[in-house]
């Protein structure tokens, strides 16, 4: 499929003659690193991890968008404190919302008019909105796409599998067992369906008591690296429960916007270095006609 540059992209639009493929065989090509991240059950805080990620690659300057998909349960713009509906510009393409000068957002939720109303969509038009996100937004040049989906391995992080087949999947799971069961779900669904595995990411790993400062694991321990190990992945770190996390995704003002440290500001910095150090590793290993194309 021939390439598009940087000039020729910004003229395409769902109206042109070229495929939906094509066009978002163009727009990807802009795009460096796209990373889906995903869990094997809900509850673990994945959209926390895509958000805070996000956040954090954008506060030491990369150009981010984060792509919510999960069209049944978006939380994204509430976390971010984001309010209305997406805009359209004259040539039909989406304008995402904008949190910061270096962070963009898409999501379902920015589409609807009505937020509390259910959205009962099965596969083939789950696949189809997808597919227009990737095609129809404005997403320009960008140093990472951060794609939000779902728990599980059904139709939305199956979609993003064979319409972006560059993707890396980031795993989040927390330490008790049965987190730990169904993530070796998702490792086994990745790499089924071909799509390369940046890590894995230990969520909620245990509580930093505010007061005597003493550590409580919670839901245990250890086992997202024990698992990593077991499954051969990189382990990506540990993100300990943070009770200001949740109020500040309650608020819309995330926990990085405020001037204190804690743990978890530190854990989500190694985090996202580690994030960065294994793309970097996996980049040098491609061969050089590849490393053209990111």
């Amino acid at each position: 499929m021939k390439a598009c540059d940087a000039k020729s992209c910004e003229g395409c639009s769902s109206k042109d003659k070229q495929s939906r493929e094509q066009l978002i065989h163009c727009k990807l090509l802009r795009i460096k690193h796209k990373l889906l991240v995903m869990s094997g059950k809900g509850g673990v805080g994945k959209s926390s991890v895509a958000a805070y990620l996000a956040l954090t690659l954008a506060k030491q300057g990369y150009q981010v968008a984060l792509l919510d998909v999960d069209l049944h349960g978006p939380s994204i713009p509430k976390m971010l404190g984001l309010r209305g509906i997406l805009d359209i510009a004259a040539d039909g393409q989406i304008i995402p919302q904008e949190y910061s000068s270096n962070l963009k957002v898409v999501s379902i939720e920015s589409m609807l008019e009505d937020t509390d109303s259910a959205v009962i969509w099965r596969g083939p038009l789950k696949h189809g909105v997808i597919q227009q996100f990737l095609a129809d937004c404005r997403w320009d040049d960008l140093d990472f796409l951060i794609i939000d989906s779902p728990p599980g391995t059904g139709d939305e992080p199956l979609s993003v599998a064979r319409l972006i087949p560059d993707a890396k999947a980031i795993i989040v799971t927390t330490p008790q067992e049965v987190a730990l069961a169904d993530v070796r779900k998702s490792i086994n669904f990745c790499r089924k369906v071909k799509l390369n595995i940046v890590g894995l990411v230990e969520n909620m790993s245990g509580l930093h008591c505010p007061h005597c400062e003493g550590f409580i694991p919670i839901f245990r321990t250890g086992g997202g690296k024990r698992t990593a190990e077991r499954m051969k992945l990189p382990f990506l770190g540990a993100l300990p429960f943070d009770p200001a996390v949740v109020e500040g995704g309650d608020r819309g003002r995330p926990v990085l916007e405020e001037d204190t440290d804690s743990p978890f500001k530190q854990a989500l910095q190694e985090f996202a270095e580690s994030v960065l150090k294994e793309l970097k590793f996996s980049e040098s290993a491609l061969a050089p006609e590849m490393k053209t194309l990111h």
